[in-house]
């Protein structure tokens, strides 16, 4: 593909988006002010907050996105899993000990990256504008780097099945930047511009899209599955041209219809609503001020001075007159005002689902009754977070252990695994809450069929074997803290032999116990045979 084909399906996914930017610019000026220059030129530092009266939405939002960053990749605890989507591969301990170590290693990385700081600006984007993106590249220092980026650099399509797999990026960054980056490789335009005004801000264009000429038995990063190209839109010409293994992106959407391609956010839906209480706000804000510093009633006969209205004033008026000052009743009715207000608040919060994410923790609740209820604050979430999943954790789960296992920085597997092809699957905070409940039922079988294996054979009906390790699988057990099957087989070996040994001396005793008993009777016996 050359630079006009590229330029050409960039301008076709840029009209395809104009609809949705002045939707997004009017969201931001009132939810998020710092990334409200989606179509509209702002100055570095300038004041962004000239909309808002009532900050209701910007909290409300921060929660929703903090909420989400804390229930599925907080870093203070183990936020995800890996499994063998193969049930063999999956039953194999050694296998899954070397997961498991694979698991460590790649939190460990996620530390030391950039992931946290960039996830949440994720979030942010995600319910404020409904769609969001994040890039993850190969880092030399830190093994993994993330970079979220602005929805208003971000164009995306489509394949067949849904899902985005082409991205087009327009950003801008200063000429001596791209002639560092790029070398003499950039357009005769831009290099003009990197020797005489280098500090001058220069627009470049990325795509991301799958490789027409894709080559697994090629080597070259140009017949990798997706390719990536740097070009200048403006001079037509391709920068430099290479690809991925994997797609470098994360695009969730919140909610999506099927008829679109960018999704929807909780700030579209509360839009209405948050631009009524801004309203509201500043319509009481006057009232109040009307009320407390009223406007004045002033003969228009009597008075040359100037009206003094500051504390300890003077003002003078005829003797026997009742030409005075005195305040203008507006009639304003507060109450009235800010009870409608909180009605508007309460819908706010409704479409941020405050509510769920605030529910109320007594000082005295257990250990199990706070863990009870933060599953049911993420089944109550489940529909929303299901596509996160699905669009935004499963793939860069994926993307990031590919890296890792690309780079030599994984553990070496074991001997069975060498020469398979791996297929992993993500397990998140949620589905494993969702899974919870295989917990509850196998407790609550067990509690009815316990009085029942007095009277009758049930318990033959369940392997206590796969019964243990289902549940420590379901609840995230560590491995290492698991004996092996091996190990398990070697201890009931030296039971059972402990046991028949036992066996064994009981029944010597026991016999030895019988001997002496009957030893006074033989003598009885042969007396009375010798009398």
């Amino acid at each position: 593909m050359n630079a006009r084909e590229l330029s050409n399906q960039f301008s076709k996914l840029k009209t395809q988006r104009q609809n949705w930017e002045s939707h997004w610019q009017e969201i931001a000026d009132y939810v998020l002010p710092r990334r409200a220059d989606v179509n509209k030129s702002r100055s570095s530092g300038d004041k962004r907050t000239e909309f808002i009266y009532d900050g209701t939405a910007l909290h409300a939002a921060e929660l929703l996105s903090s909420s989400l960053h804390g229930m599925l990749t907080n870093a203070a605890t183990p936020w995800f899993s890996m499994r063998f989507k193969d049930e063999n591969l999956s039953m194999d301990e050694e296998s899954r000990e070397w997961l498991e170590s694979c698991t460590t290693t790649m939190y460990i990385a996620l530390d030391r990256s950039n992931f946290q700081q960039e996830i949440h600006e994720l979030y942010t984007d995600l319910v404020t504008f409904g769609t969001s993106a994040m890039m993850i590249e190969e880092d030399e220092e830190k093994f993994l780097r993330f970079s979220t980026r602005h929805i208003k650099e971000i164009y995306v399509a489509e394949n067949d099945k849904g899902v985005v797999d082409t991205v087009h990026r327009e950003f801008k960054m200063t000429a001596r930047a791209a002639y560092q980056r790029f070398g003499e490789k950039l357009s005769k335009r831009i290099l003009e511009i990197a020797e005489k005004k280098p500090y001058d801000e220069i627009t470049l264009h990325h795509c991301v899209k799958p490789n027409d000429n894709q080559n697994p038995y090629k080597l070259e990063n140009t017949s990798m599955p997706f390719a990536s190209i740097y070009y200048d839109h403006e001079d037509q010409k391709i920068i430099t041209l290479s690809g991925f293994n994997e797609f470098p992106f994360v695009v969730p959407r919140w909610l999506k219809s099927s008829s679109e391609i960018y999704g929807r956010s909780p700030s579209m839906t509360a839009l209405a609503d948050i631009k009524m209480i801004n309203k509201m706000s500043e319509t009481t804000i006057k009232a109040a001020q009307k009320m407390v510093d009223p406007p004045l009633l002033v003969p228009d006969d009597s008075f040359i001075l100037p009206v003094r209205t500051q504390p300890g004033g003077l003002n003078y008026y005829r003797s026997g007159t009742r030409d005075r000052i005195e305040p203008l009743q507006i009639g304003a009715n507060t109450p009235v005002g800010i009870n409608l207000e909180e009605q508007r608040r309460q819908a706010i919060r409704q479409a941020y689902f405050v509510d769920q994410l605030l529910m109320s923790q007594d000082a005295r609740m257990t250990a199990t009754e706070v863990m009870q209820r933060n599953e049911e604050k993420m089944r109550l979430l489940a529909p929303v977070l299901g596509r996160l999943q699905a669009e935004m954790l499963q793939p860069l789960i994926n993307r990031s252990f590919n890296i890792m296992l690309r780079k030599g920085l994984l553990p070496t597997p074991p001997v069975s695994l060498q020469g398979r092809t791996i297929d992993i699957e993500y397990v998140s905070p949620l589905a494993r809450s969702q899974r919870t409940g295989d917990v509850q039922a196998i407790l609550r079988s067990l509690e009815i069929i316990t009085p029942l294996a007095q009277m009758l054979p049930v318990m033959d009906y369940l392997d206590s074997d796969k019964l243990v390790k289902h549940i420590t699988d379901v609840l995230g057990v560590p491995r290492k803290v698991l004996r092996s099957d091996q190990e398990v087989a070697a201890i009931r070996e030296e039971q059972a032999a402990a046991a028949a040994e036992q066996a064994e001396l009981d029944q010597a005793s026991q016999m030895a116990e019988a001997g002496g008993k009957a030893a006074p009777l033989l003598r009885e016996i042969n007396s009375g045979e010798q009398g």
